[in-house]
């Protein structure tokens, strides 16, 4: 696993050094035809899931998910949540800034409970049939503040972050790094369809949104020029979830909510091989037993609860569970509520 590792970063690091550099595509911005970037929003359609690094406090993961779906003919995103403090809404749009036209990435959530979103433009590009690369700089102080860096190739997704950290270093040092594989494509295929997407249209202007301002960071709702409340086609689910009697859950337990595109449950027995359509999930405490998930697709879903009895953060034996695929529909710009019960012993 490690030597796999090490060819990954290997030729990730010839493929940015060596064919992209020097973009030949930033010229003719003023023309919305030839907006920078245009080619991410496609690329990153569906359901990823891979190992994540970070140099933060929330640490690493094995597995980070992310759903990314249309909600406009020119705007994707993906919300996730790890627990009650700390959630993450990823988004790339068509802005307009300077009078030129560029693929914006806005990276923003809530950290310990903080509030942080910054914004990014596309600023070097690199397409062929077999692989691309796109990097984002933070709006103002360009890259020497902030940058990401994506790249693609066939069914693999790998995405570097990097800042220097509030200012505090000469030049900015990796934040996080993402592997990830496609999952799936079906998930999104109604809101592609229904919005003919991705076009070559205008999302948001923001010719003077940073007037002011020494960079595109900000800590408030309130300054945001693009807030979350103001995401188009967006729903709101409530889940809540019980225990059978008999169960009594631990305060000193986690709860897994986990939300689904298609079934789990076949009988008494876990359906792994749809573990791959996993669109949503948070970790809560096993005495709290209700969630909000915000800004969520509109679309069909199931829910289930895990007691994680072992704290190994998965389904194994004497975990307690629930048995019935919950499902329910959110539409767009809709609230919803749905409810599962704990109500079975893995063996």
């Amino acid at each position: 696993m490690r030597y796999i590792s090490l060819l990954t970063i290997i030729s990730i690091i010839i493929f940015t050094t060596t064919n992209c550099k020097k973009p030949d595509n930033t010229s003719n911005l003023n023309d919305l035809n030839n907006t920078l970037g245009f080619g991410v929003l496609s690329k990153i359609n569906g359901i990823w899931n891979g190992s994540l690094t970070s140099t933060t406090a929330l640490g690493s993961y094995p597995e980070w998910i992310v759903d990314f779906r249309p909600l406009s003919e020119n705007q994707i995103s993906a919300k996730n949540e790890l627990d009650s403090l700390n959630d993450i809404h990823l988004s790339f749009f068509i802005a307009k800034y300077k009078d030129e036209y560029r693929v914006c990435f806005r990276n923003g959530g809530s950290f310990a409970g903080n509030t942080r979103v910054s914004y990014f433009l596309a600023d070097s590009v690199y397409e062929t049939s077999t692989e691309s690369y796109y990097r984002f700089s933070e709006i103002i102080k360009g890259k020497n503040r902030a940058y990401t860096e994506l790249i693609f190739r066939s069914d693999s997704f790998y995405m570097k972050s990097y800042t220097n950290i509030y200012n505090t270093l000469a030049a900015p040092a990796l934040h996080m790094s993402w592997s990830a594989k496609k999952q799936d494509i079906t998930s999104s295929q109604t809101t592609t369809a229904l919005f003919d997407f991705p076009k070559k249209t205008l999302t948001k202007d923001f010719t003077s949104s940073f007037d002011g301002i020494t960079e595109a960071i900000f800590y408030n709702s309130t300054t945001d020029p693009y807030a979350e409340s103001a995401q188009p086609y967006l729903g709101k689910t409530t889940i809540n979830y019980t225990y059978a009697s008999g169960f009594t859950p631990s305060s000193s337990k986690k709860v897994f909510l986990l939300i689904t595109t298609q079934p789990l449950i076949s009988g008494f027995s876990i359906n792994t091989s749809n573990m791959k359509y996993r669109s949503r999930y948070v970790i809560l405490s096993a005495t709290d037993q209700n969630f909000d998930f915000n800004y969520m697709h509109p679309g069909t879903y199931y829910i289930y609860a895990l007691y994680d009895a072992d704290g190994n953060n998965y389904f194994s034996s004497g975990d307690w569970t629930s048995t019935t695929n919950t499902t329910f529909t959110l539409g767009a710009l809709a609230t919803q509520t749905a409810t599962t019960q704990i109500n079975f012993t893995i063996p």
